[in-house]
């Protein structure tokens, strides 16, 4: 029964976690109670203690959680720079923007990640870099340390367009900007054709004329 009963509660706890952080990248780490993130879990209110010290505790854990998601499926796209422009071209998709709770808990939360106490910061540091560190080792095989500033770069690059894009009232902008943060992101990592990059320099200049049009006032 002893045996039973641990690997039950290690269950439960990973079902918490989980459900928890659909739900934070959903509503945000403020925006959503111990009691909501108990609920979904179809658990209790008093039960949350008997597996997390605090929220704190659970939010660090549900990041971890979230990016370690991320790596796996990572490594379940193809490899190499086909692998990595994949990568870019679905996370900059309409589809993953429109889908935060499904998605990358950087982009959905790290504002709040950034006022959160150190050890849930250090949690997010820690799990965050192995994914770059993958990344990166697509990017330099033989030297994966060397592209790490770049990959983390890129990462940041990719973060910042997805949420401003989810910002926007505009949708076709919106979707512009998600076509154009694509086109930085693999001329940065270089893991395409010339005449690829050829191709984002006309989609830049026509991306600037529309938003010339759309900024224009009439007359």
């Amino acid at each position: 029964m002893a045996r039973y009963a641990k690997e039950h509660k290690q269950v439960t706890r990973q079902r918490i976690i989980e459900t928890a952080g659909r739900r934070l990248k959903r509503d945000g780490i403020d925006g959503s109670g111990v009691a909501t993130l108990m609920k979904d879990a179809g658990l209790t209110n008093g039960a949350f203690y008997a597996h997390f010290a605090s929220k704190e505790d659970l939010v660090a854990a549900a990041v971890s959680d979230q990016l370690r998601d991320q790596r796996e499926w990572l490594a379940s796209i193809v490899s190499g720079r086909a692998g990595l422009e994949q990568m870019v071209r679905t996370y900059l998709s309409p589809e993953h923007r429109d889908n935060p709770e499904a998605g990358c808990p950087s982009a959905a939360l790290l504002d709040e990640i950034t006022r959160c106490a150190d050890p849930t910061k250090q949690a997010y540091t820690d799990s965050v870099l192995a994914f770059i560190d993958d990344i990166a080792a697509g990017l330099a095989p033989h030297d994966p340390p060397s592209a790490r500033t770049k990959t983390l770069s890129v990462y940041a690059l990719m973060i910042g367009t997805l949420q401003l894009s989810r910002a926007l009232a505009d949708r076709q902008l919106a979707d512009d900007l998600l076509e154009q943060g694509i086109c930085n992101a693999l001329v940065v990592l270089d893991v395409t054709q010339q005449d690829w990059a050829a191709g984002c320099s006309d989609r830049t200049a026509g991306v600037e004329h529309a938003q010339l049009r759309h900024e224009r006032p009439d007359t």
